[in-house]
């Protein structure tokens, strides 16, 4: 499973209508509207890297609102599950 956070500057009082197709693509596992020099950041979950490319470049920079993306491909991913089953393999 590959994991990407796509950082996603929106039109002007597009944010919540871009928002909304955006966690519509396959792929995109959630959206977040928030506060900062983004408007939104998009969690994309897929089988392969080419997936990433498909999504961002092939469908989510088509999406009408969407000013700009960055694109951050992640190495490891950390999650609360993960680190609760490692601290119980010892109990």
């Amino acid at each position: 499973m590959v994991s990407a956070v796509v950082l996603i500057n929106a039109a002007r009082g597009k944010v919540e209508a871009t928002g909304e197709q955006i966690a519509a693509l396959p792929g995109v596992y959630e959206v977040f509207s928030v506060a900062g020099r983004v408007d939104l950041v998009a969690l994309l979950r897929v089988r392969a890297n080419d997936e990433i490319a498909e999504i961002v470049s092939g469908q989510l920079a088509k999406i009408e609102g969407v000013v700009a993306t960055e694109t951050l491909i992640a190495f490891h991913v950390y999650s609360r599950g993960d680190l609760e089953a490692g601290f119980s393999l010892g109990s």
